[in-house]
């Protein structure tokens, strides 16, 4: 008899594991860790978003990740990082898991299948990273652009995408595509014109935001 396993599901396994972790309620622009502190704690996004943010020695920011439900934040720790070389922000209301590295070796070592879905997403992870950096170096500002708005709709990921995202500031948007905000403006006004992005009651401000499938035209296009 062939027995068939069910699926890992990673945020179950963690809720109900039966070892010392905490779950923080983290209302919205929460810092988890700053850049230049301890690492001694590995963060796993059960609900919520979370921005992981660099400064440069010359005091300029970039946004180097917006992390949805499912990721794993400060994990460098793992492999002997001793210093967070970034700092993680709640972009809005989540709940976060926190396991000390000690135990989250351990979970490691005794549970397989935790082993083998952690590898997994380390695996993916690394993929966006490196089409991030391609991406950085190879396309304009406007592509990049389509592409994060792209990427927080959940475009080109298993199951249907979210075409409605949460209110996320220009200014943000600008720190993770590397331009300014007035060029992010633009942009976002030029796709509003040719129908690729709307808002929810028609503010900017206080809508939410819907991106279409036609943004992929953007990205698409040489």
């Amino acid at each position: 008899m062939v027995r068939i396993q069910t699926p890992f599901n990673l945020d179950t396994f963690l809720s109900k594991a039966d070892t010392e972790k905490t779950i923080l309620s983290s209302p919205k622009k929460q810092i988890l860790f700053s850049q230049g502190d301890a690492t001694e704690v590995v963060f796993y996004v059960q609900t919520g978003k979370v921005k992981v943010t660099v400064v440069s020695a010359q005091g300029k920011e970039a946004v180097v990740a917006i992390l949805e439900r499912g990721a794993f934040v400060g994990e460098s720790c793992l492999v002997g990082q001793t210093v967070r070389t970034a700092t993680a922000t709640t972009l809005e209301d989540s709940k976060i898991i926190c396991l000390d590295k000690a135990v989250m070796l351990r979970l490691l070592k005794e549970q397989p299948r935790f082993a083998e879905a952690f590898m997994s997403y380390l695996l993916t992870h690394s993929i966006r990273i490196q089409e991030d950096l391609v991406d950085q170096l190879f396309n304009s500002s406007e592509k990049r652009l389509a592409r994060a708005l792209l990427l927080l709709a959940h475009f080109g990921k298993e199951g249907k995408p979210e075409t409605v995202i949460a209110k996320i500031s220009q200014e943000t948007l600008a720190e993770m595509i590397g331009t300014t905000r007035s060029r992010v403006s633009f942009f976002m006004n030029r796709f509003r014109t040719l129908g690729f992005i709307d808002y929810t009651g028609g503010s900017r401000r206080n809508g939410l935001l819907h991106v279409h499938s036609s943004l992929l035209n953007v990205v698409l296009h040489d």
